[in-house]
């Protein structure tokens, strides 16, 4: 758990679906940074702390004790992706007859080594769960294959807490500097190669030269931070960009956006993209991002490569007005509201436990 957007899905379910009926333990790997321990045992839940899955013999052997010492656990529900396969093995051996793997993630290029280890455990894929998951059709064809069947669990969130609110937006405008003539660009992910902001920058510079009202916002943490926050000093742009970090307000944050970039070179959803939507956002998103994320069919899709194409298509985008972004319809995003969904969960549980006892 490094604060990520699986980790936000789970918890986001977490804290929906019926406790009284079910409950959730979460096992965790010891290099895990972001852990909410305080709010998951609140809600009643446990952690586990295992060792990192870099130590594989360790790491299987723990989870292995875990899962053979808990017989109350007779669901294992795997979020590692292609290393579900680790987990899920274990749980098979432990006798735990309920094994559930979740993708949430793809691939895609500039991780080659990366890549090269998803292949080989995707041929593992299908060995051990009894149930599989993802988060788009996207995400699971390409774990399972496409003639595996699986079940779309879509990342479900809370709804009112990103629906636009002109209070809002003035207030965190007002506490983050903007004016109200700024043209603020959010971005919100992990500093890491898949989400692309070094491409992301590149757009900005040139976009810079086209108008000089914009900001661009980054939110989020990850090991290419320093290089991003370096690159726009470099370049002679720092003045017009904010890294505000890790944050659990980000709901609010949409609101003081104008637009939201997602550049990623792979997503299994691009969950960010959706809550973008719901809050009412422009938003330009890459053609690694699953069609799925497009859910009101108005976000501008584009492919990687040309920097000044993406700076272009920012600069012309017509902005939306309190009025307009408060009109988004919401029954669009039926598939995403946690309340609904997390009731979905709930049934799907208990369902899968009648059946395991």
């Amino acid at each position: 758990m490094n604060g990520g957007g699986v980790e936000a899905v789970v918890m986001n379910y977490y804290r929906h679906v019926d406790r009284t009926k079910v409950q959730f333990d979460f096992v965790v790997t010891a290099s895990s940074t972001i852990v909410p321990r305080e709010e998951i045992e609140d809600l009643g839940g446990r952690v586990f702390m295992v060792p990192a899955y870099t130590n594989l013999p360790m790491f299987q052997k723990a989870i292995y004790d875990l899962f053979k010492s808990h017989s109350e656990w007779d669901i294992v529900h795997a979020h590692m992706n292609a290393l579900n396969v680790f987990p899920l093995k274990e749980a098979f051996r432990a006798g735990v007859p309920v094994r559930i793997s979740h993708s949430h993630s793809t691939a895609g290029r500039g991780e080659m080594m990366k890549n090269i280890a998803k292949a080989v455990l995707k041929t593992q894929s299908n060995r051990y769960p009894t149930e599989r998951f993802a988060c788009s059709r996207f995400a699971g064809e390409w774990l399972f294959g496409k003639e595996e069947p699986f079940e779309l669990v879509y990342n479900a969130i809370d709804l009112d807490r990103f629906w636009f609110s002109g209070h809002t937006r003035a207030l965190v405008r007002q506490q983050l500097g903007f004016h109200d003539g700024q043209l603020v660009i959010g971005h919100v992910g992990r500093f890491m190669p898949q989400k692309n902001q070094g491409f992301l920058i590149d757009v900005f510079e040139k976009l810079v030269e086209l108008r000089d009202d914009v900001m661009l916002v980054f939110v989020g943490t990850g090991q290419g931070e320093s290089a991003a926050k370096e690159a726009v000093r470099a370049r002679g742009i720092a003045e017009r960009v904010r890294f505000l970090g890790q944050r659990d307000d980000v709901a609010d944050l949409y609101q003081a956006f104008d637009m939201f970039v997602l550049p990623s070179l792979y997503e299994g959803l691009g969950m960010v993209a959706v809550e973008a939507q719901v809050s009412g956002l422009p938003c330009v998103i890459s053609d690694k991002v699953p069609a799925e994320a497009n859910v009101t069919g108005s976000c501008r899709v584009l492919p990687l490569g040309d920097s000044q194409a993406w700076a272009n298509v920012l600069c012309g985008l017509t902005l939306r007005d309190g009025s307009e972004r408060a009109s988004i319809d919401r029954r669009v995003f039926s598939n995403y509201d946690i309340i609904r969904q997390g009731a979905w969960l709930t049934e799907k549980y208990l369902r899968l436990h009648e059946g395991a006892v």
